[in-house]
């Protein structure tokens, strides 16, 4: 059943929530989207959920995904143009110059509920395909322009091949099955999280810059997003008694030296983030926290910390409980199109699995794909060394600089990770040295061992050239033609990918299954239009073209 969205530009205590949240009725679906400048506090009946009042467009679920709120936090006109959504109905309890950017959103006869306003306020409002029988308060018109809108998609085939179980593949069945999609996941290893996936411990944290870049506002969002679903799915525990093995310990990075210090400050203090998001600490206060002397200052992510990336894919998948067909110790070679069906076929041309969609999520071993074989894709070696505990330093949180160090999981102290531009899956003497190198100039060298025994884990991380992860349809490369804008990208039907995540998978996993599922269901998207392009996997293919069609004589 398609949502029901409705966009809130004057949420206050939440009523209008609580309303339309009571009327959504039985199998109904709510997606209501609230724009604010500034969050306010939480309402009561929300208190729990209220997200971290950082910019950006945050994504909570309730009533187990029937009750969808998008919170987005920044300047409204700039949030107006970023949506993408159908909106049913509009709440606006003040003029607003905007007034295009609704147009843009309504479906028809969608429902605006505004001030009656003066005259030149209700001219903008027809101007824009507004219409009401009498001036009431509040004023209730109707959206009866007949400039054509796109119809809503169909409901899609709710069959789907995963192709890797680790975080993108695991992400994918958890947020796809949510939505009752039946899922097959393909895995060629007999367990989950076997490869880039298969670390002990993952580090948690955001990534911030002076400029708040792209890169700075989509790791905030995948963060933040990934915080609100581990916690739906149980939580996480150090000791193994939720279903996620982790620990919200806190992570502190610091400074490399007097320069960066400046700057970390600098960034601290002009974005003014809350305490929970991120503190900066001079070198005495970061020294005291890490039990250790410092000659910088550090920032303290207190949300942030460790998880070890099997359990969170084991929480994924067995969330989608009857829904999710597991079909591991088979490796996918070949994709096939046949009718309205994608094939998935081993070595020997044995069909492994088949469904109306399919999605790639294997890492490193899209680029043995025909069809991901074009995507920029290349990998970089990561090497993580391991401590037993009672050589290493008791950490009471995760620290890191030129290197990161975990606290003591099951024993072993996490010390890495190199970037090594090599597939050599042995564990390198050089690339340990470098490892305890970099912890030793994090934390002194009497507080590390020597000469410990070579032990440690390798992954091949899957990357593409922007450092940025692939979401969405996947182009095809054979196609002709010069397209100018993504949306003309040609892509082959039902085929996406969730790939490129770099050394991030562990926070970017959930919110890009999300957006991706939300495609698929045509539904308003978790993060802002310029965010969403930034992904598109046909990125590339647009950038190769346009510069085939540059250098042409």
């Amino acid at each position: 059943m398609a949502d029901r969205v409705i966009l809130d530009l004057g949420f206050g205590d939440g009523a209008h929530f609580a309303h339309f949240a009571q009327a959504r009725g039985e199998g109904g679906r709510l997606h209501y989207i609230a724009l604010f400048d500034h969050l306010p506090p939480a309402p009561a009946q929300l208190a729990s959920h209220w997200p971290t009042a950082v910019p950006g467009l945050h994504r909570i679920e309730l009533d187990d995904g029937r009750t969808v709120l998008d919170v987005a936090i920044g300047p409204v006109d700039t949030l107006l143009a970023e949506l993408a959504a159908r909106v049913d109905e509009f709440i606006v309890p003040f003029p607003l110059p905007a007034l295009r950017a609704l147009a843009r959103l309504a479906v028809p006869d969608a429902r605006l509920v505004t001030c009656p306003g003066d005259e030149d306020w209700r001219r903008s409002l027809r101007a824009a395909g507004f219409s009401w029988e009498a001036a009431t308060a509040p004023l209730q018109a109707r959206y009866t322009s007949r400039k054509p809108q796109p119809p809503r998609p169909a409901p899609p085939v709710r069959s789907a091949v995963v192709i890797g179980a680790g975080v993108a593949g695991a992400a994918a069945c958890e947020r796809l099955c949510a939505r009752g999609w039946d899922v097959t996941l393909v895995e060629r290893h007999a367990e989950p999280a076997q490869e880039a996936s298969g670390n002990r411990a993952g580090i948690f944290m955001p990534l911030l810059s002076r400029d708040d870049n792209l890169p700075t506002r989509l790791t905030r969002a995948a963060y933040l997003y990934a915080l609100r679903r581990w916690g739906a799915l149980g939580g996480m525990a150090a000791d193994g008694s939720a279903p996620i093995l982790g620990e919200e310990c806190g992570v502190l990075q610091l400074a490399r030296d007097a320069e960066h210090a400046a700057l970390q400050k600098e960034v601290a203090e002009a974005w003014r983030y809350p305490d929970e998001y991120v503190r900066w600490l001079d070198a005495a206060a970061a020294s005291r926290l890490l039990g250790s002397g410092t000659p910088h200052g550090a920032w303290l992510f207190a949300q942030g910390g460790w998880a070890n990336p099997a359990s969170v894919c084991r929480a994924m998948l067995a969330a989608c409980g009857a829904r999710l067909q597991r079909v591991f110790h088979a490796e996918a070679i070949r994709l096939e199109r046949a009718g309205e069906r994608w094939l998935v076929m081993s070595a020997d041309g044995t069909v492994i699995a088949a469904g109306a969609h399919v999605i790639v999520a294997n890492g490193a071993g899209a680029m043995d794909l025909a069809q991901t074989a074009g995507l920029p894709l290349y990998t970089m070696r990561g090497q993580v060394t391991h401590l037993p505990a009672d050589d290493a330093p008791h950490l009471p949180l995760v620290v890191c600089r030129e290197a990161y160090m975990t606290p003591a999981v099951d024993g072993i102290v996490s010390v890495g990770a190199t970037y090594d531009k090599s597939a050599d899956r042995a564990l390198d003497p050089a690339s340990q040295r470098e490892n305890l190198e970099r912890a030793r100039d994090i934390l002194g060298a009497a507080r590390l061992p020597a000469e410990p025994p070579l032990a440690g884990r390798v992954g091949l991380r899957c990357m593409a050239p922007d450092r940025l992860p692939l979401v969405g349809a996947l182009p095809d490369h054979a196609a002709p033609g010069q397209p100018e804008r993504l949306r003309d990208v040609p892509r082959h039907p039902n085929l996406h990918g969730l790939l490129g995540y770099a050394s991030r998978g562990l926070i970017w996993a959930p919110l890009a299954a999300e957006l991706l599922a939300s495609q698929l269901e045509g539904a308003a998207p978790p993060l802002e239009a310029t965010l969403v392009a930034a992904l598109d996997p046909g990125r590339f293919l647009l950038k190769a073209r346009r510069r085939s069609v540059a250098g042409a004589p």
